[in-house]
C-alpha cells in the first residue's frame, strides 16, 4: 500500500470513514490520550487545525490506551472530553491501536513508511505525530515531544506543494 486513502477507520462518534475523504488535502495524524502529561497539545493542534484548515489541512486524533492506560474512557467519554477542555473540532476517530500485533493497519501504514528515533517502527507514547502530503504519502514522523506550533514551517511547506 502506497497512499493513506487506501484505508478507513471508525469515527468516535461512530460509523466508518473512507480515508479518501481527505484526499488532496495535507493531513496530520496523532495519536491521542486524555490523561497524558502531552494532553495539553490538543489546544495546539486546534490552533493548527483552525489556522490552516481552509487552505486545505485536517488533523485527525486517533485515541490510544496503549501507553501508561492514559485513554481509558470510552469514545463518547473521550470525544466530550476533548471538546469540553480543548474545543476539539477535527476529525477524532475511535480507540485503537497503534503497536503491536492488533495495530491498525493505517498505523501499520505509518510506521512502515516513516521511522522513529534510531529507525524504529513502532510507537513510543501518546503524541507521535505524522504529516500526510495531499497524494496519501507519509512526508514526515515527529516525536511525542514536538510541540505542535513547531510544525507550522513543514504544514506549509506541504499546503504550498500543488
Amino acid at each position: 500500500m502506497t497512499s493513506l486513502y487506501q484505508f478507513e477507520a471508525e469515527r468516535l462518534e461512530g460509523g466508518i470513514e473512507s480515508l479518501s475523504n481527505y484526499q488532496g488535502k495535507v493531513l496530520l495524524i496523532v495519536n491521542t490520550a486524555s490523561k497524558c502529561a502531552y494532553t495539553s497539545q490538543f489546544a495546539g493542534l486546534e490552533k493548527l487545525y483552525q489556522k490552516y484548515k481552509d487552505q486545505g489541512f485536517v488533523v485527525l486524533g486517533f485515541p490510544c490506551n496503549q501507553f501508561g492506560g492514559q485513554d481509558p474512557g470510552n469514545n463518547q467519554e473521550i470525544g466530550s472530553f476533548c471538546q469540553r477542555n480543548y474545543g476539539v473540532s477535527f476529525p477524532m476517530f475511535a480507540k485503537i491501536d497503534v503497536k503491536g500485533p492488533e495495530a491498525h493497519a493505517i498505523y501499520r501504514f505509518l510506521t512502515q513508511a516513516a521511522r522513529g528515533f534510531l529507525g524504529t517502527k513502532s510507537i513510543k507514547w501518546n503524541f507521535t505525530k505524522f504529516l500526510i502530503a495531499r497524494d496519501g504519502s507519509v512526508v514526515e514522523r515527529f516525536a511525542t515531544t514536538t510541540k505542535p506550533e513547531d510544525l507550522e514551517a513543514a504544514i506549509e511547506t506541504e499546503l504550498a506543494k500543488r
